[in-house]
């Protein structure tokens, strides 16, 4: 949710973020007058309340012959209160539902426009050329008995899969060795839940456009994770944090579940788009003025393993229609593969600032 001392005082600034999404900006002047309508309400409501509270007062100190018309008075007045503070709570629901379609407001200098407007920070490594035909991960993986996608399909149907012996040895390695990194870089280690309460869905912006995109339990009221960032984000739901000492840094371990329900024909063939998949995840609480160093911190990371594992990649500037609600800002680090000939998203980091 963004902040409603910002929309007071700079929409203008909120305007320019959604113009630079493509998103609409009537949203921000619709906002504003809800806000000011809601505000409105709880003038009048805390005005009524207070006039209550003095006439209970008056009420109880009253000579016995004006007790009577002062009650019928009061509960005239109860009656009112209790219809302004239902309007006030209106109101507020009616700003709330208008405040959480506003996206977060990106930083200066992030590319306007969508997918395809991103801009290339740097290209590393050499990239692999062949002078055959090289197999992809799918032939590659069956030729080493590592990757079983056909009992995958059966077991759960298209876009799951088994990882066999070195294959399944290959990605616990890779998760240790992401750990470790992470680890010697003042990390905590956390194992999350996968599966959390609306609220905290909620508070990291998944529910919004992207909804279907997640898995719901209705019987218990609980959805699964697609990423540990959930839990990470509302691991300290509702405290207030002592930043005076530095970050709190996490490094969260999960299984991820993704319905990748607007992803039909898109890369159906091997492991790339897959409704379940494990993943560890940096998360850091920081001051918001040591935000942006923070995150070419993870960045810096990211690049460190992408680095020992010898990927030729590149990073690009996301452009602002493709950050999702919740980040200002967004790298993604996109290595090399040879078999499409293009590059492909491995790992991204996100500036979520407040």
């Amino acid at each position: 949710m963004i902040d409603l001392n910002l929309l007071r005082e700079n929409p203008a600034a909120i305007k320019a973020s959604q113009r630079a999404r493509g998103a609409s900006e009537q949203l921000v002047d619709d906002a504003a007058a809800a806000d000011a309508a809601w505000r409105a309400k709880l003038i009048e409501f805390e005005n009524l309340r207070a006039e209550q509270n003095a006439l209970s007062k008056e009420v109880s100190t009253a000579p016995k012959e004006e007790k009577a018309a002062l009650v019928a008075k009061a509960q005239e007045l109860g009656t009112r209160v209790k219809a302004a503070e239902a309007e006030s709570n209106e109101a507020s629901e009616a700003l709330d539902k208008l405040v959480w379609k506003i996206e977060n407001v990106v930083i200066d200098g992030v590319p306007a426009g969508g997918e395809d407007d991103f801009v290339v920070i740097r290209e590393v490594g050499t990239k692999a050329t062949f002078d055959f035909e090289p197999r992809d991960h799918v032939a590659l993986g069956e030729l080493l008995d590592i990757i079983d996608i056909e009992r995958g399909a059966k077991i759960s149907g298209s876009r799951f899969y088994f990882l066999k012996g070195w294959g399944a040895r290959l990605e616990i390695a890779l998760m240790n060795m992401a750990l470790d990194l992470a680890t010697k870089a003042d990390f905590t280690a956390l194992i999350t839940p996968t599966l959390v309460r609306p609220e905290v869905m909620a508070g990291t912006g998944f529910l919004g456009e992207h909804a279907d995109e997640i898995y719901y339990l209705p019987a218990d009221d609980l959805y699964l994770t697609g990423t540990s960032e959930v839990a990470l984000a509302g691991y300290h739901r509702d405290e207030i944090l002592d930043l005076s000492e530095g970050p709190m840094r996490y490094a969260g371990w999960s299984t991820c579940y993704r319905r990748e329900a607007g992803s039909h024909g898109k890369d159906t063939r091997g492991i790339l788009r897959v409704h379940q998949f494990n993943k560890l995840e940096m998360f850091s609480y920081i001051k918001p003025e040591d935000a942006e160093q923070e995150h070419l911190n993870l960045l810096a990371l990211e690049e460190q393993m992408l680095q020992a594992c010898g990927l030729a990649y590149r990073v690009i500037d996301t452009a602002a229609g493709d950050l999702g609600s919740s980040a200002a800002r967004k790298y993604d680090s996109e290595a090399w593969v040879p078999s499409q000939n293009t590059y492909r998203e491995l790992t991204s980091s996100s500036n979520c600032t407040t």
